[in-house]
Order: C-alpha cells, then sequence, then structure tokens
C-alpha cells in the first residue's frame, strides 16, 4: 500500500507548485466527520467524485435551465449547464494556477438543489414558504444545494464534503446588476470566486441559443454593443469573456507580486469594457428572456403544479419518502426538499395523477 499511498502525496506536493494564493487539499479545513485520507486522490477529488456519484446530480438531467420541459433535443438542461460552467471554471483555473480539483467539485455541485421548472419552481417555492409577498429569508437554490449535500444525500448522512466546497456551492449566486462590484466576493476562495463567475458566463451564452431557438428573441434585437464586443457566436463570446477573465484576474497567479504599495487579496473579475457588454448581457436576458419566460403560459402552468405538490404534501407528510423526512425539522422541511428535489417529468406525473391536464400546458411548451 506504500506505493498506491505515494500516488496522494505525490498530488498533493504539485499542489505546493500552485499560486500562493490556491487552496490546497492538505491545508483544507476538513469534514464535519473526520475520514480516513485516501491513498489514491486529494479530498478536493473525493468531494468531486461523490458528488459526481450522488443522486440529486443525476436528476439534473431532467431539470430545466431556462425554458420549461423543453421537448427539442438541443436545449440546455441543468445538466449539461452544469457539465458547461465547470469546464469554463477548470480553464479559468488552469490559466491561473489554481486548485482546478476545487474548482471543478465546486462547479458539479453548485446546482443540486435547484428545483423543478428552474428559477420560475425556484421562485414559487419561495413564494410557498415565505407567504405571498412576505419579508423572509425564504428559498433560494444555493441554499438548497447545500442542504442536499450536507443533510439529504445518502439518505439523509449527506456526502460528507470539505469546508472549502461547501462554502464555494453555498455562495455561487448572484443579484441582478454588477455582480463583480466591489464587497461581493472577497470573502470567497479564488476557486469558489471563479465558479461564482463561470456560471454567468455559461449561462448567459447558452441560454441566448436556446432563446434564439425558441424563436423568443431574435439575434438582432440583442443590444449591437454586445455582440460587437463579446462577438457574434457561441465559441467566440465565450473565448472572448474567459480570456478578458484570465488577463484582468492575472494577480491571482501570484507570479508578479503586489503592486509597490498594495496589498490586497487578488480577486476573479474582468476589465471594464467586457464587463460593462457582459453587464447589458445579463440585463437584456432578464427582461427579454428569463421574466417572460416566468409569466407566459408554461410559467403559470409550472408554478400551479408546483404549488399543488407543495399543499398536497403539505397534508400528507406520510407519502414523503423517509430519506426526506430524516433530518427535517418540521413538516414544511420535509415538503420543501420533496418537492424541490423532483425533477420536472416526475413532478408533472405526480401533480397529473391529482389533477389530470395541470401539466398540459408545460407539455405543449417548445419544440
Amino acid at each position: 500500500m506504500k506505493t498506491k499511498q505515494s500516488v496522494r502525496e505525490r498530488i498533493e506536493a504539485r499542489e505546493s507548485l500552485l499560486s500562493p494564493h490556491a487552496q490546497r487539499s492538505a491545508q483544507s479545513a476538513g469534514r464535519e466527520i473526520q475520514e480516513t485520507p485516501s491513498p489514491l486522490r486529494t479530498e478536493f477529488q473525493r468531494d468531486r467524485d461523490r458528488i459526481v456519484h450522488s443522486k440529486a446530480f443525476r436528476r439534473l438531467k431532467h431539470k430545466t435551465q431556462v425554458f420549461v420541459a423543453p421537448q427539442g433535443d438541443h436545449y440546455v438542461t441543468r445538466l449539461t449547464h452544469t457539465l458547461e460552467v465547470s469546464q469554463i471554471a477548470r480553464t479559468i483555473a488552469r490559466a491561473l494556477n489554481l486548485n482546478e480539483d476545487l474548482t471543478e467539485a465546486i462547479a458539479l455541485g453548485h446546482d443540486l438543489g435547484h428545483t423543478p421548472f428552474g428559477h420560475v419552481g425556484e421562485d414559487e417555492v419561495d413564494r410557498l414558504v415565505r407567504g405571498e409577498g412576505a419579508p423572509g429569508s425564504g428559498f433560494k437554490h444555493a441554499r438548497q444545494s447545500l442542504r442536499v449535500v450536507e443533510a439529504i444525500e445518502k439518505d439523509g448522512a449527506g456526502l460528507n464534503l470539505t469546508a472549502e466546497v461547501r462554502r464555494g456551492i453555498a455562495s455561487h449566486s448572484k443579484p441582478q446588476g454588477d455582480f463583480l462590484s466591489p464587497g461581493m466576493v472577497e470573502s470567497l476562495s479564488l476557486e469558489a470566486q471563479i465558479v461564482r463567475i463561470s456560471d454567468a458566463v455559461a449561462y448567459l451564452n447558452h441560454d441566448v441559443m436556446d432563446a434564439f431557438r425558441a424563436g423568443v428573441i431574435d439575434e438582432h434585437e440583442v443590444p449591437p454593443g454586445v455582440f460587437d464586443v463579446l462577438g457574434n457566436r457561441h465559441s467566440l463570446r465565450v473565448d472572448r469573456i474567459v480570456t478578458d477573465i484570465v488577463e484582468n484576474s492575472w494577480p491571482a497567479t501570484g507570479e508578479d507580486g503586489p503592486a509597490r504599495g498594495e496589498n490586497r487579496t487578488p480577486v476573479i473579475t474582468m476589465g471594464p469594457v467586457v464587463r460593462q457588454a457582459v453587464n447589458d448581457f445579463r440585463a437584456f436576458m432578464f427582461e427579454r428572456v428569463y421574466v417572460p419566460e416566468d409569466v407566459g403560459a408554461q410559467g403559470r402552468a409550472a408554478r400551479a403544479i408546483v404549488k399543488l405538490l407543495f399543499v398536497y404534501y403539505s397534508d400528507s407528510l406520510g407519502e414523503i419518502p423517509a430519506e426526506y423526512q430524516l433530518r427535517a425539522e418540521s413538516t414544511e422541511r420535509a415538503v420543501v426538499d420533496y418537492v424541490s428535489c423532483m425533477t420536472d417529468q416526475y413532478a408533472m406525473r405526480k401533480a397529473e395523477a391529482l389533477e389530470p391536464g395541470i401539466s398540459d400546458p408545460v407539455r405543449a411548451g417548445v419544440s
């Protein structure tokens, strides 16, 4: 076993060559439950593998990204989105000499808590938890993703991930507007910041292609400055943004040292020109794609399905599988965990059994 033991040690030794700002698996803050180290994999590699083999990860292939339950073969799903985020994030981490394994683990786990029907479903669960128009923390998919890996997976035992991966998963969400504003990311590891920014790079570029495919918008409707700066093809836009992120985040490599009189921790960011174009792009997508998708016939039907299931299982706790009740501190928590973990198709089947025809507007959607 000495030879096998040296595999992990060899990988950890290579991590000493990473940027001084990188996270190192051998220096991880650890897991809530201590485990014997793997002879072959670092702690962050183990986290990545646990996420990939989880039931929640498999369900992502049947969860909406933007367009609710699309029938066409080429629309993005929550799983393909996750894979694109992972690919973009790994490219940036590698270029900046940061910890690629940690970045990949966070990226693969960042959306495990998403509801059926994408952000429409998330907003409806949030309304049901808070009460219509009421203040409060409500439901957020980033927090639910953390709950999935901590309290739902493995029949309530959780995946026992490292603190670094859990923190990155919980902190990937972004507000509308300029999500790179000062003060929003300084508390996050650079690897977590990479996933946060890569999430936006991925969804903006694949969601706009889906919007073109669905006939929701035409290319000429996108503000001209966006494609003028970023490029008129998907591959060009992704390459332009990623290259800009690497160039403007270069201090993260530690290669040049701090500027004279400067001792600030580096951040993952964009240059002003690309940053403005991305913010304009994002504002346009919210105005023309994300919000309209919420209020259309499909969005209303998706909301009705989520509400029907929420109300039904609140009165029928015995029909919720035991794995969702083991760590739930209340009936509402068990209902939220169960409904939010459903895929689009599973939610529609369950709702159809209670109210035939409720999912017809969803099934008649984009093709």
